[in-house]
C-alpha cells in the first residue's frame, strides 16, 4: 500500500474512532479492522454448493485439511492459517479441539464444542502456502454471501461455467460506496473443469478456452480480475498422489488400451466386478474418490504416453500443471498478494462506510465525504478501477496500447518488471531506458486531442503507474 493510502486509512479509521468512542459496538469492528493491517491477507473460497471449494482449499494447502464435518445446521466459516503446530479454535466461545494429524491430512474432533454455537472454526495448520495468506472455506452462496464480503479482503469466486446465475452474487456484490470505487478483489474460478466438454480428454483445454472467452466478455470482465480454468480434483491428486495410487495407475496404463477403454466410460463400469486389469475393487474406488473418472482417464493416458510421468513425482507435477492449479496460484500471486496492502486498505474503508451508513451521527457526513476523497484519488483504487474498465471494455485504446497500459497499472503483477513486461534480470539501466519510455508515451496521450476526456483520464492514471515505476527503481 502507497504511504499516502495508509496515511489516509489510518487517519479517517482512528477519526471514526475518536467520533463512535462512546459506541463500543462500532468502536470493535473499527479496531478489528485496523489490527487486520498487521495480518496476512484473507482469501475467501466463495461460491454455490458443490462448486468444489473445499477439494480447492485442499489442492492449494497440499493436504486433505477440509471439509471439516459439521452439523448440517451450522453455517460455520473455517479459517486456516499457518502456523508451528496443528490446532482448532472454535468461535465465538474460544473452544480449543483435539486435532489429529493422519495420513490422509487433518481431523478435528468436533464434538467438544456441543452444545456451544459456533460461527467461526479457526485452524492452523504448518503449511508455505499459508504463509501470505488465510484461506476461507465458506458455507454455500447465497447464504454466506453478506460475512464474506465483511470478513474477506479477496474472494475466489467458484463456478462452474461462469453463466447465468452464478454471477448474480457478484453483480450483487458491487453495492455500496467502496464497492463501486474499488469494484476488483475477485478471481473467477471454473471449478470443473473437467466436466466442461462432456469430459473429454481434452476438457481441460475447452474449460482454458472458455476461461479466456469470459475474460474477455466486458460484463464479466468488470466484475472480477481475472478468469482461471480448474479441474480441482485433478489439482488435488497431483498435490497428494501416493505410490500406491501411482502403482495402480500404471497398472491401469499397462492393460491393452482397446481392452481398458470401455470401464472408463462410467463409475459404474469403473468399479464393477468384471474388469480387465488385476487393481482390485477398494483401490478403484480410492481412485475414482482422488480423481474421478476424467483423472483416471487422463493419469492413464499420460503415463501411456510417456514424457515425464514413468514417476510418481513426474505424474503428479503432469497433473498440476494440467489442472490449471499453478495459473491460479500465479493469478492469486499478482492480482491479491501482491496488492494485498491495498485490499485490506478496501476492506477497512468498506467497515467504515457500513459504520457511518448504520449509525449516522454529526460528524459522520464529514467522514463519508473524505472517505469518497481517499476512494476517488488514492492511486492504487484508480490503478484497479482502470484494470477493471479495461477489461470490461468500457475504455479502449488500439490494441498494442491497451496491452501495454494493462500491464503498466499491473493486471500482470505489480513489480516494476512485471509492469514493464521484462525478466526479473533485467540490468536496471535498460529498465530505466524501458519506464522514462513508456511515461513519454503515456503522456503523450493525456494530451492527444483525438482522444475522449475518459481516455486522457485513463492515460494520466498509466503516467501516475510509470512515475510510480521510476520512482520505485530509483529508490
Amino acid at each position: 500500500m502507497t504511504s499516502v493510502l495508509e496515511e489516509s486509512v489510518w487517519r479517517l479509521m482512528h477519526e471514526a474512532l475518536d467520533l463512535y468512542h462512546d459506541s463500543p459496538a462500532a468502536a470493535d469492528q473499527l479496531r478489528h479492522h485496523l489490527s487486520r493491517f498487521d495480518e496476512p491477507l484473507r482469501i475467501a473460497i466463495a461460491g454455490p454448493w458443490q462448486a468444489g471449494k473445499s477439494t480447492l482449499v485442499n489442492a492449494i494447502v497440499g493436504e486433505e485439511v477440509a471439509p471439516i464435518e459439521v452439523p448440517d445446521a451450522e453455517q460455520v466459516f473455517t479459517w486456516y492459517q499457518d502456523g508451528a503446530e496443528p490446532h482448532a479454535t472454535a468461535y465465538p466461545a474460544g473452544i480449543e479441539l483435539p486435532v489429529a494429524r493422519t495420513a490422509n491430512g487433518l481431523r478435528v474432533d468436533i464434538r467438544r464444542w456441543r452444545p456451544a454455537p459456533v460461527n467461526d472454526l479457526v485452524v492452523t495448520w504448518p503449511s508455505r502456502a499459508l504463509r501470505n495468506a488465510t484461506i476461507v472455506d465458506t458455507p454455500a452462496l447465497p447464504d454466506a454471501g453478506d460475512k464474506v464480503l465483511r470478513d474477506a479482503d479477496a474472494v475466489l469466486y467458484l463456478t462452474r461455467d461462469g453463466r447465468g446465475t452464478d454471477l448474480e452474487w457478484l453483480e450483487s456484490a458491487q453495492d455500496g460506496t467502496v464497492a463501486r470505487a474499488a469494484p476488483v478483489n475477485v478471481i473467477l474460478v471454473l471449478s470443473r473443469a473437467d466436466e466442461i466438454g462432456g469430459g473429454r480428454i481434452d476438457a481441460l483445454l475447452a474449460a482454458k478456452q472458455l476461461a479466456r472467452k469470459h475474460h474477455r466478455d466486458h460484463h464479466v470482465g468488470s466484475l472480477c480480475l481475472a478468469v482461471v480454468a480448474l479441474g480441482g480434483l485433478i489439482a488435488l491428486a497431483g498435490r497428494v498422489l501416493s505410490d500406491r495410487d501411482y502403482s495402480a495407475l500404471s497398472t491401469l496404463a499397462r492393460t491393452p488400451r482397446p481392452e481398458l477403454e470401455p470401464y472408463l466410460l462410467t463409475t459404474d463400469r469403473f468399479v464393477g466386478e468384471d474388469f480387465p486389469a488385476l487393481v482390485d475393487v477398494e483401490t478403484r474406488e480410492d481412485l475414482l474418490d482422488r480423481l474421478g473418472i476424467f483423472g483416471v482417464r487422463l493419469a492413464t493416458t499420460l503415463i501411456r504416453t510417456g514424457t515425464g510421468t514413468d514417476t510418481r513425482a513426474g505424474l503428479a507435477a503432469e497433473l498440476v500443471r494440467r489442472s490449471g492449479l499453478s495459473e491460479l496460484r500465479e493469478a492469486v500471486g499478482r492480482c491479491f498478494v501482491d496488492r494485498a496492502d491495498a485490499l485490506k486498505a478496501r476492506s477497512a474503508l468498506a467497515a467504515l462506510e457500513a459504520v457511518l451508513r448504520t449509525e449516522p451521527r454529526p460528524g459522520s457526513e464529514k467522514l463519508l465525504a473524505d472517505l469518497e476523497h481517499t476512494l476517488t484519488n488514492a492511486h492504487d483504487f484508480r490503478e484497479l478501477r482502470l484494470v477493471a474498465a479495461l477489461q470490461g471494455h468500457r475504455i479502449k485504446f488500439g490494441a498494442e496500447l491497451e496491452a501495454e497500459a494493462r500491464r503498466l497499472v499491473g493486471e500482470g503483477g505489480t513489480t516494476p518488471t512485471a509492469r514493464l513486461g521484462v525478466d526479473p534480470r533485467t540490468n536496471p539501466g535498460q529498465l530505466w531506458e524501458l519506464a522514462t519510455g513508456a511515461l513519454a508515451r503515456w503522456q503523450e496521450q493525456t494530451e492527444d486531442p483525438l482522444l475522449s476526456l475518459e481516455q486522457r483520464r485513463a492515460a494520466a492514471v498509466v503516467v501516475r503507474s510509470c512515475e510510480g515505476i521510476i520512482h520505485a527503481l530509483s529508490s
